[in-house]
């Protein structure tokens, strides 16, 4: 066996044919050695060949991870789109829904903030869901109960000023704190808070956390934008072009 065969069955191989297209089993221990020897003596000589191979998997990964995401999209998309337990803004008759999963306390939340608002405002057909999304500790606990809270006992308006607060907020969330906040608002602070403890309030959170478990959602903020997660932060001008790539492919 030539090195020269070896060679080219080497470069076969890290071109992606058939494991099956060389029987390694069948060769004796002198072989085996030389066509180690030859597949390393080849990939030095042309070592543009691993980045080919590399970006080549790398594209078959990103392209099953797509592949996977739209199948969760699709088996969790009444729970994602259409939950009851969850604030709906923006224009509910829009073409494209925006949803994020969401802690108060989470510094990238704060800054994605305005330009999700940004993005609502100045398109006019996107459905925004807001999925609380606690993960950062007590304080982040406290708040989404609190937004909850407020949403069962004021109603829709009165939970997007407490969310626009919440998320705006410098000092700790604390109980005190939070039911000071409702009376600047406006609010019940003291109904509030006391229907922050309640089992529906702690479902609606447990819900959040098992689909985003789902989701493989593991950071905040994360994004479902129609068709496509964005598991992580992502600004103003790149929303709008994944809005806009939906848009065309649907």
């Amino acid at each position: 066996m030539t090195k020269t065969f070896l060679a080219s069955t080497a470069l076969a191989l890290t071109l992606g044919l058939p494991a099956a297209a060389l029987d390694l089993g069948a060769m004796t221990d002198a072989e085996r050695a030389a066509f180690g020897e030859a597949v390393r003596a080849y990939l030095i000589e042309n070592p543009e060949v691993i980045m080919e191979a590399v970006s080549v998997l790398e594209q078959r990964q990103q392209q099953q991870a797509e592949a996977d995401d739209l199948k969760l999209l699709a088996d969790n998309s009444d729970a994602l789109f259409n939950d009851q337990n969850s604030w709906l803004g923006g224009n509910p008759d829009g073409d494209i829904t925006v949803v994020e999963f969401l802690d108060y306390r989470c510094g990238y939340c704060r800054k994605a903030w305005e330009e999700v608002e940004e993005l609502v405002k100045t398109d006019g057909n996107i459905r925004f869901v807001i999925k609380e999304f606690p993960i950062l500790g007590e304080q982040s606990l406290i708040s989404s109960k609190f937004a909850i809270a407020t949403r069962m006992v004021a109603g829709d308006e009165a939970y997007k000023k407490v969310h626009d607060a919440l998320i705006t907020l410098r000092g700790d969330a604390t109980p005190e704190s939070l039911t000071a906040l409702a009376v600047d608002l406006g609010l019940d602070g003291a109904a509030i808070v006391a229907k922050m403890e309640t089992p529906e309030v702690k479902a609606i959170i447990d819900a959040n956390h098992a689909l985003g478990t789902t989701m493989q959602i593991n950071g905040t903020p994360s994004f479902v934008i129609d068709q496509t997660m964005v598991r992580g932060y992502v600004p103003l001008d790149g929303m709008r072009q994944i809005v806009e790539g939906q848009r065309q492919d649907g």
